[in-house]
């Protein structure tokens, strides 16, 4: 293939760029329009495509106005290929320069895909349209289960760590990604199917413990494969939970808890052990212990899944063997 060939193939749409720069698509366009920032070379047809020298001044532009700087200004520093924009007046105040990493960003994200990267530029700059949009393209383009696991959870957690690095500068961006992770979840999913043959699986975090975001992702997987699902959310009073095993009878009960001082192994052991059904054919649940704070924790015969793709693939396998071990007529 001649170097022309491979610049055209490496050329990108507006929406692959904006994904990447974790911005809307209508702010590629605005930047075009508005500051001449588009593609140098136009192509035939009203797709516009973007080459890796298009792409870098558009980087610029948003590592620049990320800083701070006003984006008339930003765009004649991107354009000119300047790294960064003109020294402020003398009497102007200091603008205190972010830290950089690899993502541009500031976030130590390491080697992971393109769109963690942009997801976290967008996080970091509280654009709820593009976190919104970015969310949705990764569990489309990838699935639910793969969206999670190499996209949502890589930023999130390198939100944290800057969150814990630099006291409570950056809490507000931390709760922010959450919240639209919670809701690209739920809208990544079918609606809850009515009861069928596959038996219930049962989902709610430990007393005490709050962090509801992974138990919402095998929620919204097991959704997504049609397995109905009773979500209790975060911090679960045992008596609460009791009953509600014993009222609805599920297969399966995945009981998360994110730090060792919530993990509680009585309780997971109780519920392991209750049974119910005819005589000659009691059943109880598999009790899945789902989260670190299991860890050191561990309860005999009671399985421990290190991350979604093995939660899901043990909840499975258990409504499986629970649909073939009912009366025939259930």
């Amino acid at each position: 293939m001649s170097s022309s060939e491979h610049e055209k193939a490496a050329r990108l749409s507006t929406g692959a760029v904006a994904r990447r720069l974790g911005v809307a698509p209508t702010t590629v366009r605005t930047w075009d329009q508005r500051y001449g920032l588009g593609p140098d070379a136009h192509t035939p047809g009203k797709h516009r495509r973007w080459t890796a020298a298009d792409i870098a001044r558009l980087e610029r532009m948003s590592a620049l106005t990320m800083a701070g700087v006003p984006p008339a200004e930003a765009a004649r520093a991107a354009r000119e290929g300047r790294p960064s924009a003109p020294p402020p007046a003398a009497d102007a105040p200091a603008r205190p320069s972010p830290a950089r990493s690899r993502s541009g960003t500031g976030l130590q994200l390491g080697d992971v895909r393109r769109e963690c990267k942009g997801l976290a530029r967008a996080s970091l700059r509280l654009d709820a349209a593009s976190v919104d949009d970015l969310l949705a393209a990764a569990i489309d383009d990838h699935g639910l289960v793969t969206a999670w696991q190499e996209v949502i959870m890589p930023t999130l957690q390198a939100v944290g760590r800057k969150w814990q690095s630099s006291g409570e500068k950056y809490v507000e961006v931390e709760h922010f990604l959450s919240w639209h992770i919670t809701g690209a979840l739920r809208r990544g999913a079918p609606r809850i199917p009515a009861d069928q043959a596959a038996a219930t699986t049962l989902l709610a975090c430990v007393p005490g413990e709050i962090h509801t975001l992974p138990l919402e992702a095998l929620a919204a997987a097991l959704i997504d494969r049609g397995l109905p699902v009773r979500m209790f959310g975060a911090a679960m009073p045992a008596e609460a939970l009791v009953d509600a095993v014993r009222r609805t009878g599920p297969a399966v009960i995945g009981l998360w808890a994110q730090s060792r001082t919530t993990a509680n192994r009585p309780l997971a052991q109780h519920v392991a052990a209750m049974e119910w059904g005819v005589r000659g054919a009691r059943r109880h649940p598999l009790v899945l212990t789902l989260g670190p704070g299991w860890a050191g924790q561990t309860v005999p015969g009671l399985p421990r899944p290190s991350g979604l793709a093995e939660a899901l693939a043990a909840v499975e396998t258990a409504v499986g063997d629970d649909v073939r071990r009912r009366p025939v007529g259930r």
